[in-house]
């Protein structure tokens, strides 16, 4: 089932999931380093403050992943896909995510056979 919707379409699934998620990078020997992380809208890019640890990750390596759990039984988990550049400061390091694929996840059978997902899930942003 594909149902692309625009960067509003994002801004509300996160707004209605709250305002921390987990976040994934990826570390030098390819092992996924999870951190969960405060979030918000900074223009069209996810922020989060984090750590010396997942900046350097997302330095080397941009592709990240944010994941907003599900809030109840047979709720969907939000997945957001980006590009993450990292902004030093003196109090740390801030993490700017540009969204480029979305999408509302649930680990169902496909109400659609020819579904590309053997899930039910919903694309939200494609880029």
């Amino acid at each position: 089932m594909s149902i692309p919707v625009p960067l509003d379409g994002l801004r509300t699934a996160v707004e209605e999931r709250g305002a921390r998620a987990y976040l994934l990078t990826v570390s030098a020997d390819a092992r996924p380093h999870v951190v969960h992380v405060a979030v918000q809208w900074e223009g069209d890019a996810l922020a989060a403050d984090v750590g010396k640890r997942t900046a350097a990750h997302a330095v080397a390596r941009p592709v990240v992943s944010l994941l907003y759990p599900v809030r109840a039984e047979g709720d969907y988990s939000l997945i957001v896909d980006g590009s993450a550049r990292v902004a030093s400061r003196e109090d740390g390091h801030r993490l700017l995510i540009t969204p480029t694929k979305a999408v509302l996840h649930r680990p169902v059978p496909a109400p659609d056979p020819a579904s590309p997902c053997d899930a039910d899930c919903i694309p939200i942003l494609r880029t």
